[in-house]
């Protein structure tokens, strides 16, 4: 049974999520470890747990001081896990979490192959395309509570 969980840097489940991130996003694209960590401490963790495995998550950055708008960063699912709702399930918990917190807009940067399951989501596609870490982009976002 798959259950999502909202964590904290302090929880035990948060260093499986760091490995998890570094694993499936970083490494493949020549990228250290632990680079993508800057917003950690004052972000939102959301993993997906199975049988005592982080076995997907995502994180949610406030982007300015009233965290009305929010950026969706390293989302990553386990390799032989994807393709099974788990990525869907961390994001339809995140904008619920993101409804009943008065977060008014989330946006992300799609990775190309990424845009499809965002735009079946409910996200839309704004600005220009652009590259990030050697790989084409999408700005998309989702506008959440009103």
């Amino acid at each position: 049974m798959i259950s999502i969980h909202l964590i904290n840097t302090t929880n035990s489940l948060y260093p499986l999520e760091q490995d998890l991130r570094n694993r499936i996003l970083l490494r493949p694209i020549g990228i250290p470890d632990h680079a993508w960590e800057m917003h950690d401490q004052k972000a939102w963790h959301f993993v997906a747990v199975e049988s005592d495995a982080v076995i997907g998550c995502v994180v949610l950055n406030p982007l300015n001081p009233e965290k009305t708008k929010t950026q969706l960063m390293q989302m990553a699912v386990e390799t032989d896990q994807q393709g099974k709702g788990i990525g869907k399930l961390l994001v339809k918990e995140l904008l619920s979490f993101c409804n009943a917190n008065g977060i008014k807009e989330v946006v992300c940067h799609a990775r190309d192959n990424a845009v499809p399951f965002y735009l079946n989501l409910g996200f839309e596609i704004y600005d220009e395309p652009f590259v990030e870490v050697g790989i084409p982009h999408e700005h998309m976002r989702i506008r959440v509570a009103e």
